[in-house]
């Protein structure tokens, strides 16, 4: 059903915008598809948890690995590591949250994962409600020169 005084192509259009926003862009597809079997459970879990969680969020393949964005400001991603797979929010230290760790010299707190069974679907969800209202302004750190400031 479309709204009132608003013309029939605008519903179409705006559900094949809101479609694009939800689908996992290609590139992540192929970035899990490389993966070891577990490792590919484990980030194929997680990329369709952050795209349900975060249906609005851009996401793409930024500095080789799987990110979610917020008008641009990046929010949540995952990489390979040597022995685990990371989930990492660029805001996670003000997430107040038990399960995340504090990670490099900026905001960010990360989880790691070396088994699909580990990943809690209730945190994931959690975490993904508080990446979307705490958020500390990435995208204009290099313009800041390294300084953070609090959006939300």
């Amino acid at each position: 059903m479309r709204p009132p005084n608003f013309p029939p192509h605008f519903v179409i259009f705006n559900r094949s915008v809101q479609a694009k926003k939800n689908r996992m862009n290609p590139d992540i597809e192929t970035y899990n598809q490389m993966q070891t079997e577990e490792n590919r459970l484990i980030c194929d879990l997680l990329a369709n948890e952050i795209c349900k969680g975060l249906p609005e969020a851009e996401n793409k393949i930024w500095h080789a690995h799987p990110v979610w964005f917020l008008e641009g400001n990046p929010v949540v991603g995952y990489s390979k590591l040597k022995h685990s797979v990371r989930l990492l929010f660029w805001s996670g230290q003000s997430f107040d949250e038990t399960g995340l760790k504090p990670e490099g010299t900026f905001k960010a707190a990360e989880s790691r994962y070396t088994d699909v069974d580990e990943v809690n679907i209730t945190d994931l969800a959690r975490w993904l409600v508080k990446a979307r209202g705490i958020q500390w302004d990435y995208k204009n750190i290099v313009k800041r020169k390294g300084q953070l400031e609090r959006l939300k």
